[in-house]
């Protein structure tokens, strides 16, 4: 399995001290005072605005991204403190919805990209979900758009209390491809 490759810089345009890794950092003030610009060599990235995976995040994938300000929005801070790396999966995609917490309420499987849980399901909301084939990003907003949040395989009983602040709601669902 060939894994991603990120390099992170302490300023704008992949000045400053760098830090390059394949693997999953939760703390990235461990080895850099801050972190303003990224290098994807390889691979898919989750960066995080918060240590711990935590706080606002945004995929990144193998390209070059010179101010993270403009690459996380006005709403981010200007920092990246966390990393996690998304393995290349190969197979089915496969991810049960649920419209309330622990597992409650109407149940749905998705095998693919929902666009709108309100017009495929007449859903308003999903709070929690088992992701049991593939990885995932789910949106606060319709059509993809939004805050997004990561998902790797696993129970998820309470999608509003995994450090994603002030995000309500999820409305659309997307697999994350091979083209990583």
């Amino acid at each position: 399995m060939t894994m991603g490759r990120i390099i992170f810089y302490e300023d704008r345009n992949f000045q400053g001290r760098s830090y390059e890794t394949s693997s999953d950092c939760p703390e990235l003030t461990s080895f850099l005072s801050r972190c303003n610009s990224c290098r994807v060599e390889s691979g898919c990235f989750m960066v995080y605005e918060r240590p711990n995976f935590m706080g606002h995040q945004m995929l990144v994938r193998r390209g070059e991204y010179p101010d993270n300000q403009r690459l996380m929005g006005m709403t981010m801070s200007d920092c990246i403190r966390s990393c996690r790396n998304i393995p290349m999966h190969r197979g089915p995609y496969k991810m049960r919805i649920y419209e309330r917490e622990n597992f409650g309420g109407q149940m749905h499987e998705l095998v693919d990209d929902c666009e709108s849980l309100q017009e495929r399901y007449r859903m308003s909301d999903c709070q929690s979900c088992n992701v049991m084939d593939g990885h995932w990003l789910i949106f606060e907003q319709p059509n993809y758009r939004g805050k997004m949040m990561y998902l790797k395989p696993g129970e998820y009983r309470n999608l509003r209390e995994m450090g994603m602040g002030n995000m309500m709601r999820f409305s659309s669902m997307k697999r994350i491809m091979d083209s990583c």
